[in-house]
């Protein structure tokens, strides 16, 4: 598998927005990743959309403990729910994902070794 460099460019910021505020707003979004339960539904989610009882099988959670963990998910519009008969149909919402994520790949490439680590292209296939 081939991965191509990432683009890093400087997070937008809001005029006389600081590191703390920047902090603030972004701490909901890490810390709904940071759980590992919550980790897997993304990780499962970033094939593509599923529904409960899929997520369910999936993962080995029971589906009140997949409930659980999708509820901040949602909140956070880290994923999108469309009702399908009985059953909603979850996905992973990338807009909302590439903040957190643009975030840590901007501290990374902040210092040499991260700018390498961030831009190495992967030849391995």
């Amino acid at each position: 598998m081939s991965l191509t460099p990432l683009e890093l460019q400087p997070l937008p910021r809001e005029s006389g927005e600081d590191a703390a505020a920047r902090a603030h707003a972004l701490a909901p979004l890490m810390r709904a990743l940071g759980d590992p339960n919550r980790l897997h539904l993304v990780l499962l989610l970033a094939d593509g959309p599923l529904t409960v009882r899929e997520l369910t099988d999936a993962s080995g959670l029971s589906q009140t403990l997949v409930s659980h963990h999708l509820a901040p998910l949602r909140e956070l519009d880290l994923v999108t729910v469309t009702p399908r008969g009985r059953a909603n149909v979850y996905e992973l919402c990338c807009e909302a994902l590439a903040t957190p994520v643009r975030l840590l790949a901007s501290i990374a490439a902040s210092t040499p070794e991260g700018r390498e680590a961030c831009c190495a292209v992967d030849t391995a296939s």
